[in-house]
């Protein structure tokens, strides 16, 4: 629907909606640029503290995505009239408690009634406007890396039909607790502090160039792994080919899959985007159907420059991302994306 609206010309619009990146980007000054992303949803796991803890981590994803560091959020409610108060209490402290633990200043919020929860919120950071990290730039002989395990989404749908496992939900709560910040320290720094909390110079945009030659980065939600990599294909002119043996999945994942626990979002996803897409024979259906899976706090894909991949990989696990390369960057052919074993 935003292709059909109008463009707004504004030279100060680094990042806008024009390649379906994650966040967008407005230049202030010569050293900042404001990053701004809104992300909300429905429950997809029981307990409400868990739930807004999820949400405050998949919303603080897009800034991260971008290169960019959080700095204040808007909390986004929708409640039943009726509901129950304690409920939404422990909604809002497991949010905030991600919140503080992103460095990320609550400042208010919005709240309306609804008869279907929805929590989330809009998220503003700041980077350095040569800095900005984009789904736009992937280049051939790129290798690519994540960050996370995919099967949050077809996990969530089990959690729903009360056949998840609870080594599962354990599982797939963990990859949705875990902030991206860990993992953009390292992208975008080459380092990792391990401050939490909010000072002055903290609140700077960082300028500092990093350790590695990163060329695109995106995270990994809503429309998939194959999704999000279709749109860094066509944004940087280029195709993917990834390795699905390599590919990171969550305990369970693969279970539900054969069970048919798949929620609507990742059949959407499938046949929006799995025309552009060939697998070698030997690639498993559960596999296949799992690339589409809607993923709720993702990892981050990074497309990085063959010689930085090695010592990528080695500092993100070093900072305790469990970061795997899964793929590489080839020149624009078709199939846009290829799928090997």
């Amino acid at each position: 629907m935003l292709g059909k609206l109008a463009r707004q010309q504004d030279p100060n619009v680094l990042v806008g909606f024009d390649h379906a990146d994650d966040a967008g980007v407005y230049l202030l000054t010569p050293e900042t640029a404001l990053v701004q992303t809104v992300d909300f949803f429905t429950p997809i796991v029981d307990d409400p503290y868990t739930f807004g803890q999820i949400a405050a981590t998949n919303a603080l994803s897009d800034v991260y995505a971008m290169g960019g560091k959080p700095l204040t959020s808007l909390a986004l409610v929708c409640f039943p009239e009726k509901g129950d108060l304690e409920i939404l209490e422990r909604i809002l402290a497991g949010g905030l408690s991600k919140m503080i633990e992103a460095g990320c200043t609550v400042v208010g919020g919005h709240s309306i009634r609804d008869e279907e929860t929805k929590f989330g919120y809009s998220v503003t950071g700041v980077v350095h406007p040569q800095r900005v990290l984009a789904n736009q730039g992937a280049q051939p002989g790129d290798r690519l890396l994540f960050t996370k395990a995919l099967g949050t989404g077809v996990i969530s749908t089990a959690i729903k039909k009360g056949v998840a496992k609870q080594e599962w939900i354990e599982a797939a709560v963990k990859s949705m607790t875990t902030l991206n910040k860990a993992a953009a320290e390292v992208i975008t720094t080459g380092e990792i502090s391990g401050a939490t909390g909010v000072s002055p110079v903290q609140s700077e945009p960082r300028t500092s160039r990093s350790a590695f030659a990163i060329h695109a980065l995106t995270d990994i939600t809503g429309f998939g792994l194959i999704g999000h990599a279709r749109e860094m294909a066509l944004a940087s002119n280029v195709s993917l080919v990834f390795q699905s043996a390599n590919i990171p999945v969550l305990e369970g994942a693969l279970d539900c899959i054969r069970t048919g626990h798949i929620p609507g979002g990742l059949n959407a996803n499938r046949d929006f985007a799995e025309c552009l897409v060939d697998y070698d024979p030997s690639v498993p259906a559960d596999i296949r159907t799992l690339l589409f899976d809607p993923q709720t706090a993702g990892g981050l894909l990074i497309a990085v420059a063959a010689e930085d991949a090695g010592s990528l990989t080695r500092a993100l696990q070093d900072a305790g991302v469990p970061a795997v390369e899964i793929g590489q960057v080839l020149p624009r052919t078709k199939p846009l994306i290829r799928v090997t074993s």
